[in-house]
């Protein structure tokens, strides 16, 4: 039987296995047993020495799909050539057109079924993406007069939730039509509040990715 390399070699076969089953199968229908009977001779405690779980295995796997859109969310919070609205549209028309999206879409598991994945996005979304990414954008529209409003931290976490959450298939298993319609929605809310970043496009993209997510179950 193999033995390991190393750990960090270790976690990246394991990875590497969970994220193609994932794809290939989809993320219910992999077990654990199948991602052993692909780690060439390593045995099941070499992944449980790892990973607690196979929730576990997909957070690490989506964590380092992601790892890529953290690094261009940080860039676009950074820009000095951007006033506060134009980062945040250009922050939704980015994170909406990475070509891992698709991936992230074609590989997920119905949030329904796992109320851990769906405790860790939320708790994500609230702790991580407004605070660090929509919270200190809206604050420079403020002070450039692009943005309007006396409540930054509420309208960082609403914008984050309802982008994140509230407009996502994975959670509420939204036909494309139901995903338009939520779109558009958004669309007028933002308008209603001054915030008009969400375009056709946009639209148009979210219900791209909405058909992704229905075609692979």
């Amino acid at each position: 039987m193999a033995r390991n390399k190393n750990p960090e070699e270790t976690v990246n076969l394991i990875l590497d296995v969970a994220y193609r089953l994932f794809m290939e199968k989809g993320y219910e229908y992999t077990s654990i047993q199948d991602i052993i009977d692909h780690l060439g001779g390593l045995s099941k405690g070499a992944i449980y020495h790892h990973f607690k779980s196979k929730d576990d295995i997909l957070i690490a796997v989506t964590d380092r799909m992601t790892e890529e859109s953290n690094q261009m969310l940080t860039k676009i919070r950074d820009r000095s050539d951007l006033n506060g609205i134009e980062k945040l549209k250009t922050l939704f028309s980015d994170s909406l057109n990475r070509s891992v999206q698709d991936e992230i879409f074609a590989v997920a598991p119905n949030f329904h079924d796992n109320p851990k994945l769906l405790c860790s996005l939320l708790h994500e979304t609230i702790e991580e993406a407004a605070p660090k990414y929509f919270f200190p954008i809206i604050e420079q529209g403020i002070s450039d007069g692009t943005i309007q409003t006396d409540y930054p931290e509420q309208l960082a976490e609403l914008i984050s939730l309802i982008g994140n959450v509230w407009m996502d298939p994975m959670i509420f298993d939204s036909t494309e039509e139901e995903s338009y319609r939520k779109a558009m929605v958004f669309q007028q809310m933002l308008k209603g509040l001054g915030i008009d970043i969400l375009d056709q496009e946009m639209i148009d993209r979210m219900r791209e990715l909405t058909t992704i997510y229905q075609e692979k179950k």
